[in-house]
């Protein structure tokens, strides 16, 4: 009877423990303000990198499940520490949505991705899931506020649209390298470990 409880649990205890600290590790990243690393002109964020991770190493229910967590953390900082794009980040389709699919989409390009060479099948899914993280928040701010955010910057549509195109470029890169970056050799360190 104890087996077949242990067997129908959606989570096993090593899973459940790598949601709680990466979700942990993600949110202490934006609290302490150390998850965003200066790039001049911008601000690149480290925020999604434990999302990946967790996808990489456990699949991409616990990736997904540590992305709802990092979404919903969004919603509660908007809430709790408003910026002129609150409006934006207090909505789960932009902030929780995205951060969801970053562990889906991490794990899937993982295991799409054949051959013997694991860092550089870590290295494509840190980018892939990185930028589903900067396309999937800017894109659908693009598509849901463009007009309301050339309000709040008293700019034109037009001069939004390609504001928020090149925020997307000027940040998704260097987020893309940086996940590379760290997220290679964190995941190999593990699944060294592991054996």
């Amino acid at each position: 009877m104890e087996k077949k409880l242990k067997k129908s649990a959606m989570f096993n205890t090593r899973q459940l423990t790598i949601i709680g600290m990466l979700s942990s590790v993600s949110i202490l990243l934006g609290i302490s303000g150390l998850g965003f690393i200066p790039i001049p002109p911008v601000k690149a964020t480290i925020m999604h990198i434990p999302v990946i991770i967790g996808a990489i190493l456990e699949g991409p229910v616990v990736g997904g499940m540590i992305g709802l967590i990092f979404g919903i953390f969004s919603v509660i900082q908007a809430i709790t520490n408003p910026t002129p794009l609150f409006f934006v980040f207090v909505n789960p389709i932009v902030s929780v949505l995205p951060r969801v699919l970053i562990g889906i989409v991490s794990y899937y390009c993982y295991n799409a991705i054949g051959g013997k060479f694991t860092s550089i099948r870590i290295g494509v899914a840190a980018a892939v899931g990185s930028l589903t993280n900067t396309f999937g928040v800017l894109g659908l701010m693009y598509l849901i506020y463009v007009e309301r955010y050339a309000q709040v910057f008293n700019i034109s549509v037009s001069a939004a649209k390609k504001g928020i195109l090149a925020i997307g470029i000027t940040n998704g890169l260097p987020e893309a390298a940086i996940s590379v970056l760290i997220t290679i050799p964190v995941v190999m360190a593990v699944k060294k470990f592991k054996k």
